[in-house]
């Protein structure tokens, strides 16, 4: 995939402020209550969406994400259609995505306490691209490696002991992913 280019402040904004525009619009058709926050993160914008009432916010969550996940493509759409660009706008309702990174680190980290206790890899189940993103960042940022296994959607990692001088070509195979969410 070919480099983007780095899109300005501005550009970020912009982009946040026409999905709040949209989003506030769904939550009006659906008659949910909520308060849209927006931001820049790592580069991307940021929109989340908060509720002091979580009853009617866990619709636009749903099972495992899948609503919050549909809605950011959506979200991404409206945004792509007003300025031209594709978007890798994040969004996050009531903390799901936070919640999720921290239950996807836990995974990881068992994994990793696992090889270096056994020595042997550590296969894991099937994740999307933004699952195994996480367990890949966490994997190196604690000294091993990752690879990824398989096709979508059965696509797992495979966690083991970093290689030594001996093993010759054994590199890093981590997915083309969007960060927060989704194939690319």
């Amino acid at each position: 995939m070919a480099q983007e280019e780095t899109k300005t402040i501005d550009q970020l904004n912009e982009e946040a402020d026409i999905a709040a525009d949209y989003l506030e619009g769904l939550l009006d058709i659906a008659d949910y209550e909520g308060d849209i926050e927006l931001g820049i993160r790592n580069g991307r914008p940021m929109v989340q969406i908060v509720a002091d009432d979580d009853t009617d916010i866990q619709h636009l969550i749903g099972r495992n994400g899948e609503v919050v996940d549909a809605l950011q493509q959506l979200t991404r759409l409206a945004v792509q259609q007003k300025t031209g660009d594709r978007s890798h706008l994040i969004l996050d309702v009531d903390g799901f995505l936070k919640r999720k990174r921290q239950r996807l680190r836990d995974i990881a980290l068992d994994a990793i306490d696992e090889v270096k206790e056994t020595g042997e890899p550590v296969n894991l189940k099937p994740m999307n691209s933004f699952e195994r993103k996480v367990v890949h960042d966490v994997v190196r940022e604690e000294g091993l490696k990752s690879r990824s296994h398989g096709e979508e959607p059965r696509r797992y990692v495979t966690v083991y002991m970093k290689a030594t001088a001996d093993d010759v070509d054994d590199v890093d195979d981590v997915d083309d992913v969007d960060i927060e969410g989704g194939a690319e």
